[in-house]
């Protein structure tokens, strides 16, 4: 009889050890981590919108007539260019982009005259297609 009492008594510590080991990682899960799942997301959200307006900045550049005109005379596809862009890394990505802007501001105020445009473009397309070609 006191083994039997024994070995009851024993199941019942080793279920309850078992049913309070089961809920250790559900309070794990629980707790506040460093970063948020929330933060996490918002920080994925902006960069993703980082990159799309940087994209939307060199491809404005090589979107007007006269780097179309441009890519056209030295024999480069448009299209190539276009799905290149989406290849380069996200740093590259950022400079060009503000090359990008800096050389359009600098276009419509008049500081930079079409041959300059030009060179500027040809060294942007080149430099994007090494940048694929190398990856």
């Amino acid at each position: 009889m006191k083994f039997r009492n024994t070995m009851r008594l024993c199941s019942i510590l080793l279920a309850a050890s078992l049913v309070s080991a089961g809920s250790l990682p559900v309070r794990a899960q629980e707790k506040d981590h460093a970063v948020s799942s929330g933060q996490l997301r918002k920080d994925v959200q902006k960069a993703a919108e980082t990159r799309q307006a940087n994209e939307a900045a060199v491809r404005e550049m090589f979107a007007t007539d006269k780097a179309r005109e441009t890519l056209k005379s030295a024999g480069v596809d448009y299209q190539k260019v276009d799905q290149a862009i989406s290849q380069v890394s996200d740093e590259d990505l950022a400079r060009m982009a503000d090359r990008s802007r800096d050389v359009q501001k600098d276009f419509a105020a008049g500081r930079l005259g079409d041959r300059d445009l030009i060179i500027i473009l040809l060294v942007a397309v080149a430099l994007i297609l090494i940048i694929v070609a190398v990856r």
